[in-house]
This record gives structure tokens, C-alpha cells and sequence, in this order.
């Protein structure tokens, strides 16, 4: 089996400089490690992880917790990750908590036996440590995504969810709508919060006055979608338009007003949010807010790698907003002659 000298040799550098290339890649100059690489590729050398993070008190690994892995959100997140880490030599584990505070303990333990290095969280829950601290020592090394705490300064990446809905609402505005209802995600969320004061920002700008009867509260799932669509016509309140603030409920709506004989968009607009990637092929295709899902997981494990460093080396813990756009599609269009009622 190749050792690390065999790779010195065939590269034509020192031990060391394998060494170093090894565990940080970024002081060794790019055709040095272009020649190291094929060595290994030759050689088929297979490092043992385990023993270098022991050396460097360093298990490699980054744990990524996530409430559910059935959302395309997730997976595209998880992508983004695993882009980054794969370069920076560091494994992917996943948890799965489907909001258990208990299971996401646990997994927040495993870093302090060693088996993960940090952990980053796209979950609305918190474990225990960032609720009650220790009195003396560091917390481990976290990082939030899209769904964040207001009350800890944590490395965070998301998108101006306030801006990304409002400018839903002015696009359904310009096309003349002034009834425009809303399907949000939990309320409890920081993230769905976010995206209904976007939404009643939006409706403040076009001079359209709020209505909480437009506003029914969803899960981000495709039935809760058209749940909350059905309550909404079971309601009878006008509307004309309905902004959700996922891509899923959004179907699940367009799915329940087809099941009402209503068509969608002369009938009713529909816009959903996060572009993903089922949304270009719906019939109609839907008009949504591009959240560039994979780059915010590639932010999420470089704001990890930045809290993996020295302590005197780490950068402050700091806010990532990436962009944001609106993708118009068929699912929207002028306001029609006739104003649904919920029949």
C-alpha cells in the first residue's frame, strides 16, 4: 500500500510538502499540488482520516442538520455543501431531526466527542448549548442557514427574504391585482416572518391595504398548500392572486384550484419562491423567486471553514445575503374581468 513517501517520491517534492499539502492545501502552490495529486491518482493512495485528525485533534468531518430530507430545498443545499467541503478536503455527515430537539442534541454532541468538527443548521430548532451556554469555555464551532436565531451572533447565509417577497407582491400588483392572498410557511419560523412582512411591504408599496383574511398559515409541503388554498376559497373572500412562500405549496394551491374548476392564471395568479427546479416544468410553469440554493450552501461550509480556524485567525461571525431575482413565468398574468369569491 502507498505511504506518503511514495508520493514524495513520484511527485518529486519532500515529505513535508505532502504533508502539508494534505492538510492545508492552500499553503502549497497550485502546480506543486497539481503534481501531488497525480501521484496519488497513480498510486491510489488512501489517507487515513482518522489518524491525521487525531494528530491535529480533528475529525475532518462537518455535520449538517436538517428537519426533513424530502423538500428539493434540502437536497440542493446539501449539494452546495458537499461542492465546498469536497475541495477543502472535509466529509459530509447529514442528521435528520424532523424537529426533535433531542435528536438535535445529540447530534451536537457528537462534536464535542470528536466525530464532527462543527455543524451547520438548517433547522428553526436550537440545541441546548446555544440555549443555556456553559459559564466558562467556547461553543462549538455552528452556522445557520436560511432559518436563523435572533438572538445569537451566529456565521449565517440567507437571502433579503423581505425584498424577495415584496417584490412578488409589486409583480402581481403591475399586473393589476389589488387582492392578493398570502400562504405562508410556519409562523414561528424567523424565515417565514421574514417573508409575510415582505409580503405586506409589498402590498404597502402598491398602496394595497393588508387583509389578514387573506393570510393562511402552511407547512412548506405540498398538501399544506392546497389546504390552505381550500380554506381560502371555503372562505370567500375575494382575491385575484396568491403569493406562497414555497414552491411546493404553491403547486399544491394550483393543484386545489384546479380541483375547483378554476383555472390558473386566468382565474387565479399563482407565485411561489425558491426556483426549484419541478416549479419551470408545472402546468402552467410556475412564476417564482430564484433563492440560489446550491451558492447558499457553498457559503454556509466556507463560513464553516472560517470558524474551523485558529482562534486568532478566525474572521468575526458575520451575515451572508446573497442575491436574489424574480423568474416570470406562465403562472401569472392581468388581473381577469371576474373576481373569485370562493365558490
Amino acid at each position: 500500500m502507498a505511504n506518503i513517501k511514495d508520493i514524495a517520491r513520484v511527485a518529486g517534492v519532500s515529505v513535508a510538502t505532502v504533508s502539508r499539502a494534505l492538510s492545508t492545501p492552500s499553503m502549497v502552490r497550485p502546480t506543486t499540488i497539481e503534481r501531488i495529486e497525480a501521484a496519488i491518482a497513480d498510486l491510489n493512495y488512501q489517507p487515513n482520516h482518522m489518524a491525521a485528525g487525531l494528530r491535529r485533534q480533528r475529525s475532518d468531518n462537518v455535520l449538517v442538520v436538517v428537519p426533513s430530507i424530502y423538500n428539493p430545498f434540502t437536497s440542493a443545499f446539501v449539494e452546495g455543501i458537499e461542492n465546498v467541503a469536497r475541495t477543502s478536503r472535509m466529509r459530509v455527515l447529514l442528521g435528520i431531526t424532523e424537529g426533535d430537539r433531542d435528536a438535535l442534541n445529540t447530534y451536537t454532541a457528537m462534536i464535542a466527542s470528536k466525530q464532527a468538527d462543527g455543524m451547520i443548521l438548517l433547522e428553526s430548532n436550537l440545541p441546548d448549548i446555544l440555549i443555556n451556554p456553559p459559564a466558562k469555555g467556547t461553543l462549538p464551532p455552528i452556522v445557520s442557514a436560511c432559518e436563523y436565531p435572533l438572538d445569537h451572533a451566529l456565521p449565517r447565509v440567507k437571502i433579503d427574504n423581505h425584498e424577495a417577497s415584496a417584490l412578488v407582491v409589486s409583480h402581481l400588483a403591475g399586473l393589476g391585482h389589488r387582492r392578493i392572498a398570502a400562504v405562508t410557511g410556519p409562523i414561528d419560523l424567523v424565515m417565514s416572518q421574514d417573508r409575510l412582512a415582505g409580503y405586506r411591504l409589498g402590498l404597502a408599496r402598491a398602496g394595497i391595504e393588508f387583509d389578514p383574511q387573506l393570510v393562511h398559515e402552511g407547512d412548506f409541503t405540498l398538501q399544506s398548500g392546497y389546504d390552505a388554498m381550500v380554506r381560502l376559497l371555503d372562505a370567500g373572500t375575494p382575491f385575484t392572486a396568491v403569493a406562497c412562500s414555497n414552491d411546493e405549496m404553491a403547486l399544491g394551491a394550483m393543484s386545489a384550484l384546479r380541483a375547483r374548476g378554476l383555472s390558473v392564471p386566468d382565474d387565479v395568479s399563482v407565485a411561489g419562491f425558491d426556483d426549484l427546479r419541478f416549479g419551470a416544468y408545472a402546468s402552467p410553469p410556475l412564476t417564482t423567486v430564484h433563492s440560489p440554493t446550491v451558492e447558499i450552501g457553498e457559503a454556509a461550509m466556507r463560513l464553516m471553514l472560517d470558524a474551523l480556524l485558529p482562534a486568532d485567525r478566525q474572521p468575526p461571525a458575520r451575515e451572508v445575503i446573497l442575491p436574489h431575482r424574480l423568474i416570470v413565468r406562465e403562472s401569472t398574468a392581468r388581473v381577469p374581468a371576474r373576481v373569485v369569491a370562493g365558490t
